[in-house]
């Protein structure tokens, strides 16, 4: 298992769908919502924890067309299906790799861009706290429908339509975690929400990706 989490990894970094390209379109859509909204800061603090978790949401996505489909075009996948490694292992390792390769970053570089949009200070805290709770579950959502999706021709858009109604809670439960820390209020139901749906999502979902590669590599 560590020796696919490495080679995850290196093909991660080499592709070009590593931390750099989520970490950049993550600044360019905070340096965008400014302008799109105005130079107020009464109005930047209070859209800032949206506005940052649906900017990580986003960025999030980029990769998710070739978290498998490296896999599927060099015929890596059909080894893997038939390795002594159980494919939900195989499907547990790749989620790990694109939270590390993606999610991590968005979570470390999530207080730098939260200055610019002057998010309050005790809502840094916050923000890093929800998006490191809930970035796991964007990564194993992503994962799921990288799975329904591998093979398809053009299935980047495909992908981003299945997955993006499947990241709605997460989105809604974060940002609720990040606007309460920073105005001050009591966080820990949205937060038990957040820890719940990301616990849900690792527990049962690579059992779904597993059984839907199956059928796909039928």
């Amino acid at each position: 298992m560590i020796a696919l989490l490495k080679r995850d990894l290196t093909l991660a970094f080499r592709a070009g769908g590593g931390f750099g390209l989520g970490l950049a379109f993550f600044l360019i859509v905070t340096v965008l919502v400014p302008f799109s909204v105005g130079p107020q800061s009464s109005l930047l603090s209070t859209i800032a924890p949206g506005g940052l978790w649906l900017g990580a949401l986003l960025a999030c996505l980029l990769s998710l067309d070739r978290l498998l489909a490296l896999d599927w075009e060099d015929g890596s996948l059909d080894l893997l299906a038939t390795a002594p490694l159980p494919l939900e292992s195989v499907v547990t390792i790749k989620a790990l790799a694109h939270w590390i390769t993606t999610g991590l970053p968005l979570v470390l570089a999530a207080p730098v861009l939260g200055v610019l949009l002057n998010l309050p200070v005790p809502g840094f805290f916050w923000l890093v706290v929800s998006l490191a709770i809930g970035t796991p579950a964007l990564s194993v959502l992503g994962t799921f429908g990288a799975a329904l999706t591998v093979g398809l021709k053009r299935g980047g858009l495909l992908l981003s339509l299945l997955v993006l109604p499947l990241y709605v809670p997460t989105l809604i439960f974060g940002a609720e975690v990040a606007r309460r820390g920073a105005t001050g209020m009591e966080t820990a139901t949205p937060l038990l929400m957040l820890a719940g749906i990301t616990a849900a999502t690792i527990a049962l979902l690579p059992f779904a990706s597993a059984a839907v590669l199956r059928v796909n590599l039928r």
